[in-house]
């Protein structure tokens, strides 16, 4: 008999070497004839860790390799074009933090400087000749 391929999209890569793919199936309802979007999940084995959430990738039937991993990484098909906005905006709120500091230092050093800068005058002008 030969092993079963199918494409489907990564929603879950929190564990080492493992993959959840969810394969979207279109069904008609016996009785109502309506149509149902359903999804088969599918525990797949990663081994090079290749593949994040949202790729596109096609698995291969495989034996057990564990209680829920029935499935193989073929490849990758596509890889996500998602963008993680919480580490966008975290990096870019640290960038912020660090650009305000440097500027801070550099008036810090600048006032220090006509600080005494103005001092020393004061000094001079206080003394009369």
């Amino acid at each position: 008999m030969p092993k079963r391929v199918e494409t489907g999209t990564v929603t879950s890569a929190a564990a080492s070497k493992t993959r959840r793919v969810e394969i979207p199936r279109v069904v008609r309802h016996h009785k109502y004839s309506r149509i149902l979007h359903r999804r088969t999940v599918c525990h797949v084995h990663d081994e090079a860790e290749e593949s994040q959430i949202g790729d596109l990738v096609e698995i291969v039937e495989c034996r057990p390799r564990s209680r829920l991993k029935r499935w193989e990484l073929v490849r990758v098909v596509a890889k996500s074009t998602a963008v993680d906005l919480a580490s966008l905006r975290s990096g870019a709120r640290a960038t912020q933090l660090r650009e305000t500091a440097a500027k801070a230092e550099a008036a810090a050093a600048t006032g220090a400087a006509e600080a005494a800068a103005t001092r020393g005058k004061a000094g001079k002008e206080g003394k009369a000749p």
